[in-house]
């Protein structure tokens, strides 16, 4: 039997995997073993914990092939289990959509920032989502802005039917709206906050991203042109016809980019009050550009 599941127990699956991804050079083998054995098993880790010596069954041993096979091939764990966190939010993935990050959070911190920092008018703030994939930033706004409403655009209609799903689940469906567009060519303002994650890495250097990303995530959420800002030119003009009056735009950024996108927004009328919000790494992530007062 060359079936490295055979009769094996909760706890020794788990082990085969770990063993079987640090082989292959996996940067967190122990974690990833976790996780696809608890999804496999349908335990979680007290259950991992109180089942240890449970054989495995056959229907789960192949469920744990298959997960061992698809991670060693370079398959992210998030891809593989169809879900990923984000906000403290379980958002489903699908192949339009990129698996979200926890730089782009940045981009909701700094949105809770200016706005909870400001005395706004409108209580009840209308939020656009510019390139929303699974539904990620505008839903992470929606779970903290109780009384606000918006809308993500997206041009993949599969990405789009991914976050409308991830709305419905997490109960935001009246507030949150989607729309099939180029950007914010069919939305119409005013909004009070815009925000987006567009595609910002430069074309040449796609090739040289990590496996997990060149060759699972989808290629139009990465390519950002030339010099990585292509999306920054077409979403700040409009962002900037679209926002209410001290209404906020705030976009991701590449590293070393947010400089560039400063001078995109002072081009097109918005200033900025505050340096952009660095990562946990350091990195200048998000990039805020405020629209003046009438």
């Amino acid at each position: 039997m060359n079936d490295p599941f055979f009769k094996a127990t909760v706890e020794s699956a788990r082990r085969i995997l770990t063993a079987q991804f640090k082989s292959a050079g996996i940067e967190s083998p122990e974690l990833d073993a976790r996780m696809l054995a608890g999804t496999a098993l349908g335990l979680d880790l007290t259950g991992m914990i109180a089942a240890t010596t449970r054989l495995v069954s056959q229907g789960e041993a192949e469920i744990l092939r298959k997960f061992m096979q698809r991670r060693i091939a370079g398959e992210p764990v998030a891809r593989i289990l169809g879900v990923k966190e984000f906000w403290g939010l379980d958002l489903q993935l699908s192949a339009a959509t990129l698996v979200p990050r926890p730089d782009t959070e940045t981009v909701v911190e700094l949105a809770l920032e200016i706005w909870r920092g400001e005395a706004r008018s409108n209580p009840r703030p209308r939020i656009a989502d510019i390139g929303t994939g699974s539904g990620a930033i505008l839903l992470a706004l929606l779970s903290e802005w109780h009384d606000a409403t918006g809308v993500g655009t997206d041009v993949s209609l599969t990405a789009l039917q991914t976050a409308k799903r991830n709305a419905g689940n997490l109960g935001f469906a009246a507030r949150a709206a989607f729309v099939a567009c180029n950007y914010a060519a069919a939305l119409s303002g005013p909004f009070e906050l815009i925000v987006s994650n567009p595609p910002y890495i430069c074309s040449a250097e796609i090739a040289g991203l990590a496996r997990e990303v060149r060759e699972y995530d989808p290629h139009g959420a990465l390519d950002g042109g030339a010099d990585g800002l292509d999306a920054y030119r077409a979403i700040i003009p409009e962002a900037a016809r679209l926002l209410a009056p001290r209404g906020v735009l705030i976009v991701e950024a590449g590293s070393g980019q947010s400089g560039r996108i400063l001078e995109l927004m002072s081009a097109s009328g918005l200033t900025s009050k505050r340096p952009p919000k660095a990562d946990l790494a350091g990195v200048p992530r998000a990039v805020a550009g405020l629209k003046s007062p009438r």
